[in-house]
């Protein structure tokens, strides 16, 4: 972990959604990172203004570009920026990758289920494609809370590894639009949704949650109430659409 501010280059930008855009970076002296970290990005504007924003890392931990995702506000100071102006071959200041709580580390045995609301998935994101990697056995499983099909994140490279792996299951829940043929309508996320859609409770799944606070303070109580051990449930959360970004 680093707490010095470095520069990164700008090496890709590939769009996600509408709103929503991928960039990979290449940083100076970086040494590795474990999926779940996230890093701070720093804009100075010519009068000397600055504004710093918090980004959970989308790539793999052993990658040499450091991947981000970066979902728009519509009044933000930064992310409009990094989605619609950042181009390749511009540079940032970065700081980190910082976290060493809400992270899943290549060495674990345990079976693992990850619960996303929205742009919630990415820090997730990290985790499974690191899982991928490492060629860790354990059971891994998604459960995706979207608003719409056209919100979803990494879709085509999560439907490949569900389809191609052995241990790794994806889940959807909509909220406001359903996918043409889906078998139900939109619907809010509900305990008993949430519990037909992930691991049982014994064995005991590592949780992470992501999302809205109030999807992760939800999600984090219907999972205690339903006998899972609180001390197995972790949780990241953000107040807005797309975080403080």
């Amino acid at each position: 972990m680093s707490t010095l501010w470095r520069v990164a280059d700008v090496v890709s930008g590939v769009p996600e959604t509408e709103t929503s855009r991928t960039i990979g970076l290449r940083v100076a002296g970086l040494d590795g990172y474990l999926p779940g970290q996230h890093i701070d990005i720093r804009l100075t504007a010519d009068d000397g203004y600055t504004a710093v924003r918090s980004y959970s890392v989308a790539s793999a931990s052993m990658d040499e570009v450091l991947e981000i995702t970066v979902d728009e506000l519509a009044n933000g100071e930064v992310s409009p920026y990094l989605v619609r102006d950042l181009a390749v071959g511009d540079q940032l200041e970065v700081r980190g990758p910082v976290g060493g709580w809400f992270v899943w580390r290549p060495s674990n045995p345990n079976p693992v289920q990850l619960i996303a609301g929205g742009s919630g998935v990415v820090p997730l994101m990290a985790m499974v494609r690191a899982h991928e990697a490492s060629g860790n056995p354990s059971q891994f499983r998604l459960l995706y809370s979207l608003k719409s099909p056209e919100t979803g994140f990494y879709q085509g490279e999560l439907r490949t590894l569900a389809r191609d792996s052995s241990n790794f299951t994806v889940d959807y829940v909509y909220t406001r639009k359903v996918p043409e043929g889906w078998p139900s309508p939109p619907a809010r996320l509900t305990a008993e949704t949430l519990l037909a859609n992930i691991l049982p409770s014994d064995p005991a799944p590592d949780i992470f949650v992501c999302g809205q606070t109030v999807f992760v303070e939800t999600v984090a109580e219907w999972l205690v109430q339903a006998g899972y051990p609180a001390a197995t449930i972790k949780t990241e959360r953000f107040g807005g659409t797309g975080g403080t970004r």
